[in-house]
This record gives C-alpha cells, sequence and structure tokens, in this order.
C-alpha cells in the first residue's frame, strides 16, 4: 500500500492507473456538521496499485488524479456511490464515467436490496471486513495503521469482487439492468444543489397557492443558507418546521415565536427577519411563486381485487429471478399499474416491463391466469375460446 501525500507519489500512482482498464475507488468524508461534505481521503486499488491518497496533505495537487477519473476508457467501481459521486461532481464539474456500483449490480445478481459492502465481500470472496475503524474522524492526522488498513480494504476488495460480479451479470444476462440503473446515478441533476429546485425535496402535502408559495421560497431560502454557512439543512431549519410555515404562514415576530416546529429563541435571530421577508414575499402573489404542480387524479374505485393479483405475480416473478419484489415495483406502482396500463412507472419501462410488466398487463386482460400446482403459485396462460 503506497500511502500519498506528495505530488511525485500522486504522479506516479496516477501514471499506473492509467494503464488499468478499472479500478475500485472509494473515499472517506465528514459531514455531520457542514452542507459540503469535506473530503478526508481517497482510496484506490486496481491492477498492482494499492495507494490511500490524502487530499489534506498540505500543497497536494489533486489534478492528476481528477484526469485519471474523468479517463472514459477506464471503469471506476464504487459500492454505493451516491455519495462518492456527489464529493466527485463538485470536484470535477462532471460524473466520473464510466463507472460500475457493487451494490445495484449485487441487486441484479439477485444477492439481495441494497446489500452492505460487509455482507457482499463475505458472500462472494468469504472474507471478513473489519468494522473496527468504522467510525473514525478521518480529518485527524496522523492516521494509525489499523485506519489505514481499514481504509485500503475498502477497495481491495472491490477491486476483487468486480470481475466475479460481471461474471455472474453475464451468466444471468443481467448486464443490461445494471446499465438501465446506472442511467439515474449518472444524471449530473442529481449533484446539482439549485436552491430554486430545493422543494422537489419535500413532501408536497397540500396544493394550494400560497401553501406551494411559501414552501418554494422558504426551502429556496434554507438551501442558499446552508449553503453559505456551509450547515446541514436541518441545523438552519427542519423539514417539519418548513411544512408548518407553509400552514399557518406567519407575518410577525411575535407568531413565528408562537410556532411549535420552529426552535425557541430563533424568532430573535437576524434569520428570523430574513425568514419573515421571505414569507411576505411568498403571501403577496402565491400564484407568481406556487410551482406549477398538477394534483395527482383520484384512483378508479374497486381496484382492490386486481392490485391484490398483481402483488401476487410480483411475487412469483420475484422469487424466479431471485431478487427483491420491491426492486420491481413497489405498492405505488402496483396500485397505478392496476388502474392504467400506460401508467408512468419504472415497472413498465426497460428491464422491468420484460420481467414483470407485460405479464401484468397480460393478467389484467385475462391472457393469462394465477393458479396452484403442487402447493406453489404458478402463471398460467389462457386460451381463449
Amino acid at each position: 500500500m503506497v500511502m500519498v501525500t506528495d505530488n511525485k507519489t500522486l504522479e506516479k500512482v496516477c501514471a499506473d492507473l492509467q494503464k488499468c482498464q478499472f479500478f475500485a475507488v472509494d473515499t472517506e468524508f465528514l459531514r455531520e456538521s457542514t452542507y459540503w461534505s469535506k473530503l478526508c481521503l481517497i482510496q484506490v486499488a486496481g491492477g498492482d496499485v494499492e495507494a490511500i491518497i490524502d487530499p489534506l496533505a498540505e500543497g497536494l495537487d489533486m489534478r492528476p488524479f481528477l484526469s485519471v477519473m474523468a479517463n472514459t476508457q477506464i471503469t471506476k467501481v464504487f459500492h454505493a456511490a451516491r455519495q462518492d459521486l456527489e464529493i466527485f461532481y463538485r470536484l470535477m464539474g462532471e460524473v466520473p464515467l464510466p463507472l460500475f456500483d457493487s451494490q445495484i449490480a449485487a441487486m441484479a445478481a439477485g444477492l439481495g436490496d441494497s446489500i452492505g459492502y460487509d455482507t457482499l465481500v463475505q458472500k462472494m470472496l468469504k472474507r471478513s471486513v473489519d468494522k473496527g475503524s468504522r467510525f473514525t474522524d478521518w480529518s485527524r492526522r496522523p492516521l494509525s495503521e489499523k485506519q489505514l488498513t481499514y481504509a485500503i480494504g475498502d477497495v481491495t476488495h472491490l477491486r476483487d469482487l468486480y470481475p466475479l460480479l460481471v461474471g455472474r451479470l453475464e451468466d444471468h444476462q443481467r448486464l443490461s439492468w445494471v446499465d438501465e440503473e446506472m442511467q439515474s446515478l449518472t444524471n449530473p441533476a442529481i449533484y446539482q444543489f439549485d436552491p430554486e429546485d430545493a422543494w422537489h425535496r419535500m413532501k408536497i402535502r397540500k396544493y394550494s397557492p400560497q401553501w406551494l408559495a411559501i414552501l418554494h421560497l422558504v426551502t429556496r431560502w434554507r438551501e442558499r443558507e446552508a449553503q453559505t454557512r456551509d450547515k446541514p439543512r436541518g441545523r438552519i431549519l427542519k423539514d417539519d418546521a418548513i411544512y408548518e410555515l407553509a400552514q399557518q404562514a406567519p407575518r410577525s415576530i411575535e407568531a413565528l415565536g408562537r410556532m411549535r416546529a420552529i426552535p425557541r429563541g430563533f424568532e430573535r435571530s437576524s434569520m428570523a427577519k430574513e425568514l419573515l421577508g421571505v414569507i411576505n414575499e411568498a403571501l403577496a402573489d402565491p400564484r407568481k411563486h406556487a410551482p406549477k404542480i398538477e394534483r395527482p387524479a383520484a384512483m378508479p374505485s374497486g381496484l382492490g381485487p386486481v392490485v391484490e393479483m398483481l402483488k401476487v405475480l410480483l411475487r412469483i416473478k420475484a422469487e424466479d429471478l431471485g431478487v427483491a419484489p420491491r426492486l420491481i415495483a413497489n405498492a405505488a406502482d402496483i396500485e397505478k399499474l392496476a388502474a392504467y396500463d400506460d401508467a408512468d412507472i419504472p415497472a413498465l419501462r426497460g428491464w422491468r416491463r420484460e420481467a414483470f410488466g407485460e405479464d401484468a398487463l397480460r393478467l389484467k386482460h385475462g391472457d393469462i391466469s394465477l393458479t396452484v400446482e403442487h402447493k406453489r403459485a404458478v402463471i398460467e396462460k389462457r386460451t381463449r375460446d
């Protein structure tokens, strides 16, 4: 293992990584008290390279490594990559492609839904993962040999897992499943935190222009404050407080102080005055500031039996494929599918449609039926007279 704290060593490591067809990547970061993740370590393993890069080392120029990450001829292998990709997107301004997420791959291979890294290593490599340093403060220096050994293990196991997972997916003809699932993970939009779009993360509980306008402007304000102050959103204002603000629409400091979800004393802060200004702006012209959202259509009545039949079909299909039913469709999807043949749901797109959606439509239209053989629920094709 190479510990990288200077530019010469980093350039050598990066030159070796450029020769790899793939390499495993992991990061250690802190985010408990900040909006932006504080990157503390980068671990890489590919070919004969096993290295830990210390981005906190004084004078270390990360550009050679970011160049490797941007090389589209090399596959970058992660496990549960969402937060790692957020960090690299901020550093690079783009998602490092191509990439392979072993958690998504394991799901497609029938190894479990949202399987943990240590469980995956135990299942496929028959190795145990040392969890002793999991809750380390990775920003502290120096790091112990035990901590570094733990950190590098996150990528050396992953490097060894990658060809096994690819082989299993090829055997099951499910590499296309992974490609489909990766499309959402590689969408740059999910790593862009425009305050104007912050309301999308909230639950829409009402559809009145006033409620929506307050929700929109307050979440935008909170996002800007969190980014500027580099504080978690909840340290600025919790979601429950925003919902209560949208409901109560306080116009004064006194009204703000009487609200249950607002922290005691908040009304005396400078942020309280800014917040009231935002609320009053929303109230001055609700229709201008309210996001354009269509109220969900009411579901047709009498869907219960159809929903239950589709759930049984889903269970049969999931067991045959060796995957969790919720990976294919959730309860809301099943209800929409019961109501509409052209429902805009994942279960009617891509591999999910092939695995389940087509037969779900056939079941609705009487082209197949469900029966019991040898105490097992099975699918039976029907012939029409």
